[in-house]
């Protein structure tokens, strides 16, 4: 019963941290967004006194004896455990206490293990007749000994290059070229830590809104009220026709096409679709490979389909688990307008002694 908070901590290899760790540790706060390019961050806070050996443990990844310090956490609820966060420390700050106060507020910030691939700038490094699933598969490789398992699915539009046409190359660091490569395909690249703590799943496809949703969130249902707060919005100018260009190889004349929003992975949530009341023109597709181009369309034409959002918070003790994000969950008891399936899209933790 009740919920159990484990914390490791170490280079390379987190281990963990002894008790007096524990004993100072006042919150945490983690937050996971399924938006592209967004890193999953985590905060520490730690209550110590001025002569703690805290100081010491968590400021070596700032005097240069250990590259990188390396964060774990876990979440054990009902004996089932959950890893929310598989990152490394970007940044430590001590606040003193005030007056006559011999305990300072030491905070540890950090972001997931995709700051390993944030560091090195590899620009002009050559992938000859290799479709984005090799190279997504190649870059990554190199991340196996922190336990990163590669996940690379094939886009739906298949491209290989020829290089007597031309040759891709490596534009930015690792983390950044991965994310424009599923940005021209209208993928998805993020780390999703576990199942099992050490390691992590590097997923690069498309954003799935199918599969077994989570426990619904009730709302004014009484004793099976499950959600503190539940709000919603509906964004009727949100929806949008884009359309794009293929440029004809013959007469070189651009030919646009619109893109409905027709996607089986990402089927349309509300009761109702959206009216498309603008046209969204996508000018720069006219330069791309058709496949890519039609790739780009359709993952535009389904993030505009989500008119309706709600945000809210819930006790996860109540709730009887953890809300994760880049899945669905159901909303019961707010009426027949706002009811159905969510995708939810970002997921902040909050934890205190007693308090989730």
């Amino acid at each position: 019963k009740g919920i159990y908070l484990t914390l490791l901590a170490g280079p390379v290899i987190p281990v963990p941290v002894p008790q007096v760790a524990l004993d100072a540790l006042q919150s945490v706060e983690i937050t996971v967004s399924s938006e592209l390019g967004a890193q999953s961050a985590f905060k520490l806070d730690f209550s110590l006194s001025n002569d703690s050996p805290l100081h010491t443990i968590f400021l070596l990844a700032g005097g240069g004896i250990v590259p990188f310090i390396r964060v774990i956490l876990v979440a054990t609820i009902s004996g089932i455990p959950e890893v929310l966060i598989d990152g490394v420390v970007t940044n430590q700050s001590v606040t003193p206490g005030g007056a006559g106060s011999r305990f300072s507020t030491l905070s540890i910030s950090g972001v997931d293990l995709s700051a390993l691939m944030d560091l090195v700038e590899l620009d002009g490094l050559p992938y000859p007749a290799m479709p984005i699933e090799a190279r997504v598969a190649f870059i990554l490789a190199k991340y196996v000994a922190f336990g990163i398992v590669p996940l690379p699915i094939p886009p739906l539009f298949f491209d290989i290059p020829n290089p007597l046409d031309r040759i891709p190359i490596h534009q930015g660091t690792d983390f950044k070229y991965l994310t424009n490569l599923a940005e021209q395909v209208g993928y998805v690249f993020y780390l999703n830590p576990g199942p099992a703590p050490g390691t992590s799943i590097a997923y690069f496809g498309p954003q799935i809104k199918v599969g077994v949703p989570q426990s619904a969130l009730n709302i004014n249902m009484d004793a099976q009220t499950n959600c503190d707060d539940l709000r919603f919005a509906f964004h009727t100018e949100k929806a949008t026709l884009p359309v794009l260009f293929i440029q004809d190889p013959t007469t070189k004349i651009p030919i646009p096409i619109p893109i409905p929003a027709i996607n089986p992975l990402q089927p349309p949530l509300g009761l109702i679709p959206p009216i498309p009341k603008t046209i969204e023109f996508l000018n720069d597709t006219a330069n791309l490979d058709p496949m890519e181009a039609l790739a780009l369309g359709v993952a535009t034409a389904s993030r505009s389909q989500d008119a309706v959002t709600a945000d809210g918070s819930i006790d996860v003790i109540r709730y009887g688990g953890i809300l994760h994000a880049r899945r669905l969950v159901g909303v019961r008891g707010a009426g027949p307008a706002f009811d159905g399936l969510y995708y939810v899209e970002s997921v902040t933790h909050h934890l205190k002694r007693g308090e989730y």
